[in-house]
């Protein structure tokens, strides 16, 4: 290769936007996310990527191996207003995400994790039958399952916080994501998994 072949130095502007595609959104650092929960670590990926266009679909167990932003992105999906709109919801996340960085000076991908770990139920209940009798059961909760069980009650608080209601469903889901990461028993998110827990704890 001559000289005159040679590659050239990658400029600032092509270094800045390689910076920039590392980031969720354009916007949010996901390399120095913290977890607490060793249990729910490996099923809650985080990745500069929100949108893997479908590439997770018919892979039951690889789900968690997609970002835990499109797992939402995901779940507030399956709701009557927003089904198929994925782009939609995207930018409802997005702007949630921005009201939780000014709410609480956090990264919001950092509120999101802790959130989904302390709504994340232990414990559930199954219906076991006896003699045709059906009887609850108290069962640990398997590790992917509480991250799925996280993410379901984070969408349905943000579906009801939302729905006939003056305020925007990015605004509930930011109410939420915080008050979950908070641990605040008033959020709907934490009420939900508190009432997991205290159901399975009478089944025992």
């Amino acid at each position: 290769m001559s000289e005159s072949e040679a590659p050239e130095p990658d400029s600032p502007a092509d270094s800045e936007e390689a910076e920039t595609n590392a980031q969720l959104f354009g916007v949010w650092d996901v390399t120095e996310i913290e977890y607490s929960d060793p249990s729910t670590e490996r099923y809650i990926n985080v990745t500069p990527i929100a949108h893997t266009m479908g590439r997770h679909a018919g892979k039951q167990f690889q789900k968690s191996e997609i970002s835990i932003v499109e797992r939402l992105v995901n779940r507030l999906m399956q709701t009557e207003e927003n089904t198929g709109h994925k782009q939609k919801t995207m930018k409802i996340v997005k702007e949630a995400f921005e009201i939780v960085h000014e709410r609480t000076e956090e990264n919001p991908v950092q509120v999101l994790v802790r959130a989904v770990e302390n709504a994340a139920p232990r414990e559930e209940t199954v219906r076991l039958k006896y003699g045709g009798i059906s009887v609850p059961q108290a069962v640990d909760v398997a590790p992917q399952r509480r991250v799925d069980q996280a993410l379901k009650f984070i969408a349905e608080g943000t579906q009801r916080g939302s729905y006939k209601t003056p305020q925007s469903a990015d605004e509930a889901l930011a109410q939420v994501l915080i008050g979950a990461a908070d641990y605040d028993v008033q959020s709907y998110a934490i009420g939900q998994k508190e009432e997991s827990e205290r159901v399975a704890e009478a089944a025992r």
